[in-house]
């Protein structure tokens, strides 16, 4: 097996472990550890199928790049938001739409 057929396989899996992860954590940092995981998951499956021809195709290896340049920005920026979210109200859990619907019931409101 080659390692571009590897790529091709492993990258769906990691995209979707990361999903999942993302999807069941409540943790503010730890869901967007998940979220960089499965883009990596994403820009596996793009480095694998550019690596698929006789001449590398520069398109999706650039691609890749800019993808990863802009996965460390969001990071960052979504890092800082989850340290203001934790200096806010010392939990960093996201909470639940239970919790969020409790908040907006006011009596007299509209529905």
């Amino acid at each position: 097996m080659t390692l571009a057929a590897l790529a091709l396989v492993a990258g769906p899996l990691v995209f979707a472990t990361g999903l999942v992860a993302h999807l069941l954590v409540r943790d503010l940092i730890r869901r967007i550890i998940a979220l960089n995981v499965a883009s990596g998951g994403v820009m596996m499956m793009f480095l694998a199928i550019a690596a698929r021809t006789s001449d590398p195709d520069p398109v999706p290896q650039a691609l890749v790049l800019t993808g990863i340049v802009i996965m460390a920005a969001t990071s960052g920026v979504a890092l800082a938001f989850a340290r203001r979210v934790d200096a806010e109200s010392d939990e960093l859990d996201a909470p639940d739409a239970a919790e969020l619907s409790d908040e907006r019931d006011v009596p007299g409101g509209a529905p």
